[in-house]
């Protein structure tokens, strides 16, 4: 749980959420996704299908939703002001919840063992998401508003 111990070692108020991914990725879906038919999101590859493995933040990479990139999506989430955040991941239903998340920055969600692969962050009211992908470097961070 190394970004739980990291963001609470910030004295970041964080707790943990046990199966809340699940959850938190179907809003996720509902919200930044609802413009796409089901045929849209097979082509853009957004769920996992015959062992590859699919990513909500396709709707993105696949430019199909609006949303800053790289360096303006990191300075958008940290300029962004944070009360209550979701985190949750593409693979995991582990999920976490950010009470005061007003000194959460994009540098604190990276880890270096993928224990916890692109994180989604959202508000509480899933008014924006922050996501960053495993693709660093190469594809993401994202930001983007409902």
């Amino acid at each position: 749980m190394e970004l739980f111990h990291k963001l609470a070692r910030r004295n970041i108020t964080i707790s943990k959420q046990s199966g809340f991914g699940a959850k938190w990725r179907q809003q996720w879906e509902e919200v930044f996704a609802r413009h796409l038919t089901a045929e849209e999101k097979r082509n853009i590859h957004l769920y996992d299908d015959d062992g590859a493995n699919g990513y909500l933040w396709h709707v993105f990479s696949y430019e199909t939703r609006d949303c800053l990139t790289e360096e303006e999506a990191e300075a958008a989430f940290d300029r962004e002001e944070k009360k209550c955040c979701y985190i949750f991941f593409q693979h995991s239903d582990d999920a976490f919840k950010v009470e005061d998340a007003s000194g959460l920055k994009a540098v604190d969600l990276v880890t270096e063992n993928g224990e916890y692969a692109d994180p989604y962050v959202v508000d509480s009211e899933f008014n924006w998401t922050f996501v960053i992908t495993h693709e660093r470097g190469w594809l993401g961070p994202y930001f983007s508003r409902r």
